[in-house]
């Protein structure tokens, strides 16, 4: 099993320039959206998205948020999020490698909230507490950026 702290310190932490927002909308307000292509986040940015029986969680660049959030007036909505990427490429037999990053991040007070790609994690941290972050994970990481 790969040891969870070598692999952070091969970790290179980058920041997308961008500010996200993470909205919470009802099954019906995301069909609405999608009849709707002029509605989609650009082609050409980041964005999640996950559709589970409670809501659909959209997480979008803030300048996509402002184009389709009048389609979805009742979405509950955080904003402010900057998208943290861990880049380091995970097996799928890591284990306990979030619990160690987020667990850092913890003991410093820093909120955030975890994504997780096909090989590769992401963390959502607010803009206020970014510098605070990057502070914590800059003496386990090999490179901030």
């Amino acid at each position: 099993m790969p040891d969870v702290a070598e692999l952070l310190r091969r970790a290179k932490v980058e920041v997308a320039p961008e500010t996200y927002v993470l909205a919470g909308l009802r099954h019906a307000d995301w069909a609405r959206l999608l009849e709707n292509p002029e509605l989609s986040p650009r082609a050409e940015s980041n964005f999640m998205l996950l559709r589970d029986p409670f809501e659909v969680t959209l997480l979008v660049e803030e300048s996509d948020w402002r184009a389709m959030r009048h389609a979805a007036r009742d979405a509950r909505v955080e904003a402010g999020f900057r998208l943290v990427t861990l880049d380091v490429e995970l097996g799928w037999d890591v284990v306990g490698f979030l619990a160690h990053v987020t667990r850092i991040l913890a003991e410093a007070g820093v909120p955030v909230g975890a994504l997780s790609a096909f090989s590769r994690d992401h963390l959502l941290i607010k803009q206020d507490d970014l510098g605070k972050a990057l502070r914590v994970l800059g003496e386990h990481v090999a490179e901030l950026c």
